[in-house]
């Protein structure tokens, strides 16, 4: 089937800078593809020459004629829409369906009555949402959709795109989201593209594999050229032409290498927490705490006790008052009735939700050494701040680089180079996620998983909870909050349902509906024809699955296995861990449409 859009040798540099180097890029219908790559490697540059709106210098952009495409841009502009069902309706085309722009701004939270300039981030992202899955397209190109939501509404979005039958290409730093949607990868690395034919669940593995490879065959290269000098040193002087032929073998050999070495990976950031004295055993204990706003409960009679160590999860829709809840726990705000006891020697880091910290007519290096010289002390020790800049992948030119200069990756980065930076034993990460790339989360998830002190976490990246918290405290509404042992999928467990209620819409102003967008709620009361394929073939798959481990696991039993073939050996560990993500994966989703089914039918 030939594909709807095909990108081929697109090349592009800004300034001396190559930015695409030979990417490409093919989507065939109803095909969903992850983009992934290190922030700053040109994701958003493909995807919007992808979507028309970015010239390149060369190569080849094909779109089918009769084909229809979307963008959803990282930060959407509302601006010039009165309401923002006016912005949505503006994206849809003579033949769409004009019901389907309320419809989807409720179905995402909004009433379609909101001032665009009034919209927190969140809101704002919805709306962008709305109007780019209104028309229906052909293809979607979907810039970090999940920026700004919350968990209950990045899990209603995964089931809408699931259903839907455009095809996609999707950026994002959400594992989880990407693992349930994708079934192609392209990894663009280093200006160029390469295409892994498997969900996103299955690229990290194969990336490690083709990373593995490139510095064997640099070890490889360089032994060569150790041989080739050693020949020329002491082989026969006589055999003079051979010798310049071997010279100029030797001169090409160098040039290669100086190539691939220019050509490496970029450097890896270095994550390093400073470590102040331990704190007490108790690090804080609530109890009975409760605040209002107005009428409002954000706090209802809630205790907790926190001990040195703990990793708190706190999770719960846009609005319910995590931030709230934190400042409560850490004094920062008094309860209106209750208790909160902090312990001894505590000292605190923060890293704030919305880098409104961050002056944005500062420069990089007077943002870490809060202009005082250019050493910032790390471990006790004196270090100059480029090179403490580096170890976050900033370059050293950069250092008098103003922050509103700074891509979103790079104030994330940022952020977090000042908050570790600043010794401590309770740390306190409010959407630690946002902007960063799946390579600096894992090395950020490595730093925390060796942090000696106490965590207190606000996140909506599902994956990243379950990697990192020992506890989960969730908002369940009207004030209630409700501590569970282990991270989301745990939680999960134990509720028995989805995190939270959907977002409901704000009060609007009355009135009328159309009577296909009242009707809705009612329609969608039922299981989707995936859902109801699914659970018949997933109890199967998963008999399937539990077979392999099985006997897997009794493959990697055998004593002499890894010194007979160690190379099998890997294979099988590979294939294991696969198998189980895979297993668990299955009992997940069919969990949750049995639960659904139940709902359904009882209701």
């Amino acid at each position: 089937m030939p594909p709807l859009l095909l990108l081929q040798d697109i090349r592009l540099t800004f300034g001396s800078t190559p930015l695409l180097t030979g990417a490409e890029l093919s989507v065939s219908p109803n095909e969903k593809v992850a983009l992934v790559g290190r922030n700053g490697s040109g994701k958003s540059t493909l995807l919007k020459i992808a979507a028309g709106t970015v010239a390149f210098d060369s190569g080849t952009r094909f779109l089918q004629p009769s084909a229809t495409i979307r963008y959803l841009p990282q930060e959407p502009d509302l601006a010039g829409f009165a309401t923002t069902l006016a912005y949505v309706e503006a994206g849809l085309g003579p033949g769409d369906d004009p019901h389907r722009a309320r419809y989807l701004l409720e179905t995402l939270g909004l009433t379609g009555e909101e001032e665009p300039k009034r919209l927190s981030g969140g809101e704002a992202r919805r709306a962008a949402l709305a109007r780019t899955l209104a028309p229906e397209p052909d293809i979607l190109l979907l810039d970090e959709p999940t920026n700004h939501l919350d968990i209950s509404a990045i899990e209603g979005l995964e089931e809408t795109l699931k259903s839907s039958r455009s095809a996609m290409v999707i950026i994002s730093h959400d594992r989880r989201f990407l693992e349930n949607l994708t079934q192609a990868t392209v990894w663009l690395d280093r200006g160029e593209t390469r295409r892994l034919d498997r969900g996103f669940g299955a690229f990290e593995a194969w990336r490690d594999e083709v990373l593995e490879e490139e510095e064997r065959e640099r070890h490889k290269l360089d032994r060569k050229i150790v041989e080739e000098e050693h020949w020329l040193r002491y082989g026969v002087s006589a055999r003079r032409k051979r010798n310049v032929r071997r010279l100029g073998d030797l001169h090409a050999l160098r040039a290669e290498r100086k190539r691939s070495r220019q050509n490496r990976p970029q450097g890896d950031v270095t994550l390093t927490v400073q470590e102040a004295n331990a704190s007490g055993k108790l690090v804080i204990e609530a109890r009975d705490v409760s605040k209002r706003y107005g009428e409002r409960p954000i706090v209802d009679g809630f205790s907790i006790r926190i001990e040195r160590g703990d990793r708190i999860g706190i999770v719960g829709p846009n609005g319910a008052g995590k931030t709230t809840l934190i400042n409560l726990l850490t004094g920062i705000l008094p309860p209106d009735s209750g208790t909160v006891r902090l312990g001894t020697n505590l000292e605190i880091a923060t890293l704030d939700q919305r880098r409104e910290s961050l002056d944005p007519e500062r420069t990089v290096a007077d943002t870490l050494t809060d202009g005082r010289g250019d050493t910032v002390i790390i471990g006790g020790e004196a270090r100059h701040v480029v090179g403490y800049m580096k170890d976050f992948l900033f370059r050293p030119e950069q250092a008098r680089t103003p922050v509103k200069a700074l891509s979103g990756g790079e104030r994330g980065r940022l952020m977090l180079a000042r908050a570790l930076a600043k010794p401590s034993n309770l740390l306190i990460l409010d959407e630690p996620t946002n902007d960063l790339d799946l390579e600096t989360l894992d090395l950020l998830q490595e730093m925390l998983a060796s942090y000696p002190g106490t965590l207190l976490l606000v996140s909506h990246d599902r994956d990243f909870l379950d990697r990192i918290v020992t506890t989960t405290i969730a908002g369940e509404g009207d004030g209630r909050w409700t501590v569970y042992a282990g991270g989301y999928s745990d939680m999960l467990a134990q509720r028995g349902n989805i995190l939270a209620r959907k977002p409901q819409p704000k009060a609007a102003p009355a009135s009328p509906k159309p009577a296909a967008v009242s009707a809705a709620p009612t329609a969608r009361r039922k299981l989707t024809f995936a859902d109801q394929h699914a659970l018949k073939t997933l109890p199967e798959r998963m008999e399937k699955l539990s077979a392999t481990i099985a006997d897997l696991n009794g493959k990697l039993s055998a004593a002499d296995f890894y010194a007979r073939d160690p190379a099998d050996f890997d294979r099988a560990t590979k294939a294991l861990a696969e198998a189980q993500g895979e297993l668990s994966a299955a009992e997940e989703e069919w969990l949750r449409i049995e639960m659904l089914r139940e709902e359904i039918e009882g209701g």
